[in-house]
């Protein structure tokens, strides 16, 4: 059984995330109030190159203060569709352009505090764009890295690769989970 929403009250309107504050009644009549994230959800992209290397972005991140190597991703813009929405991250971040396309997976990165659901595809015969990157201001320290699968797996096993969505995607293609 779940717990009965009684109020809910938006406290934060931001750029890309809401904060809204959720006051329920148990199924054993208790109340409770639960901080929510509302995000708009995002797409992110497994790149492969011809030869089957992959193609990872390292960015600085604010919110751990630290660069983390991620697959390119972005959030969702009002009304577009996921695939379309990997399709633009993989040129503006890096550059690149695919016409094989396959869903991966769709995930919930932190469904304890936020309803944001990552949507991950695997590119595959990953070539440059002719239009090149379109890096949005925040992105200016992005930098590619072009790693085997076997490289990309042990930088997950060393803990180099720590982004939840881009060990996902690196591990389910790693099982031939792509395949259509």
């Amino acid at each position: 059984m779940l717990p009965d929403v009684e109020r809910s009250e938006t406290v934060y309107r931001g750029v890309i995330v809401r904060l809204r504050l959720d006051h329920l009644r148990t199924p054993s009549g208790a109340s409770a109030v639960r901080e929510v994230v509302e995000h708009p959800g995002g797409a992110a992209v497994v790149p492969v190159l011809p030869n089957g290397d992959l193609l990872l972005v390292r960015q600085y991140r604010h919110p751990v203060r630290r660069e983390v190597i991620e697959l390119p991703a972005g959030k969702l813009d009002a009304g577009e569709e996921p695939l379309r929405c990997a399709q633009r991250e993989l040129r503006e971040e890096t550059g690149h352009r695919s016409d094989d396309w396959r869903p991966l997976t769709a995930m919930l990165a932190t469904p304890g505090v936020c309803d944001e659901v990552l949507h991950l595809f695997a590119a595959r015969d990953v070539r440059p764009d002719p239009a090149g990157q379109d890096l949005d201001e925040g992105e200016s320290s992005l930098r590619l890295l072009r790693v085997t699968m076997d490289e990309a797996l042990r930088m997950v096993k060393r803990g180099e690769i720590t982004d939840g969505k881009t060990i996902v995607g690196i591990m389910m293609l790693n099982q031939g989970m792509d395949a259509p």
